[in-house]
């Protein structure tokens, strides 16, 4: 439930010789689950102290130290990936700026346009961000339970559109090595291995995802990682769901803070 905020006038200015009362909040003030609005345009979606907003299985995930944490224990081990999901809409063009940090055993991702499964519970289908402790990963581009992989690490990639017109075709038909294979690498965005170079292992590292019509790019400490220009009306979406995972593997933790969305 949204709190009145408690106002006290605490003191007079004088402007012009008009009389304006200085106003000082003394309460809390919770808002919606759509956050607080900066200067520029972005909101706050997470707020730190609660899931409120957020949908997910409380084995997996909590607040702790003001962070968003997914956690999986030997006594907790997954047999699908589980999701956190913000409930507060369906983004389709936006910017998403967020902290992470992650257990070198870590595998994590950050979902986006994307859909919740009916029949496996906080799971979504869709883009995604990778993260992973190792950063073998961190920053491509990863279709959940459809296309895999689109842009590994220092690519940008052209997406061809999808014929499916002529037959029905299944998706498995077109990956090989769990990458999508109706692909051109149009550019590399520099050495694997110097990006790489530029995530920093068990500690704090920011990512920007700016996605903008077909086009989706996915930024690491102000690196742009991969770069995607998704020309498949067929199997790419425009709108959907945002959510950040747990990953099945052996014990982890990632963090998230800060996470802020302008659409």
């Amino acid at each position: 439930m949204r709190k009145k905020a408690n106002f006290k006038f605490i003191s007079l200015s004088i402007l012009s010789g008009v009389l304006f009362p200085v106003v000082l909040t003394t309460g809390s003030c919770n808002v919606s689950n759509r956050g607080h609005q900066n200067r520029q345009g972005f909101v706050k979606i997470f707020d730190g102290k609660t899931l409120n907003g957020w949908e997910g299985d409380p084995q997996y995930w909590k607040v702790e130290n003001g962070n968003l944490v997914g956690e999986i224990t030997p006594a907790t081990l997954l047999k699908t990936n589980s999701f956190i999901i913000w409930r507060g809409g369906k983004p389709s063009d936006f910017e998403l700026t967020l902290e992470f940090k992650i257990t070198q055993s870590g595998n994590s991702g950050i979902n986006y346009r994307s859909v919740a499964l009916s029949d496996v519970p906080h799971a979504l289908k869709g883009y995604q961000a990778d993260i992973d402790g190792a950063n073998r990963y961190t920053g491509q581009n990863y279709e959940e339970r459809a296309r895999t992989t689109l842009a590994y690490p220092g690519q940008k990639v052209i997406v061809k559109q999808f014929d499916n017109t002529s037959q029905p075709v299944s998706l498995q038909e077109h990956i090989k090595n769990n990458a999508w294979t109706e692909t051109t690498v149009a550019g590399l965005l520099g050495d694997a291995d110097s990006l790489k170079s530029k995530i920093k292992t068990e500690d704090w590292n920011t990512c920007r995802l700016v996605i903008k019509g077909n086009r989706l790019q996915h930024y690491i400490n102000g690196i742009l990682m991969s770069d995607v220009t998704d020309n498949d009306t067929v199997n790419g979406k425009t709108e959907g769901l945002l959510g950040v995972q747990v990953h099945v593997g052996p014990p982890m933790k990632v963090e998230y803070r800060n996470i802020m969305l302008k659409q």
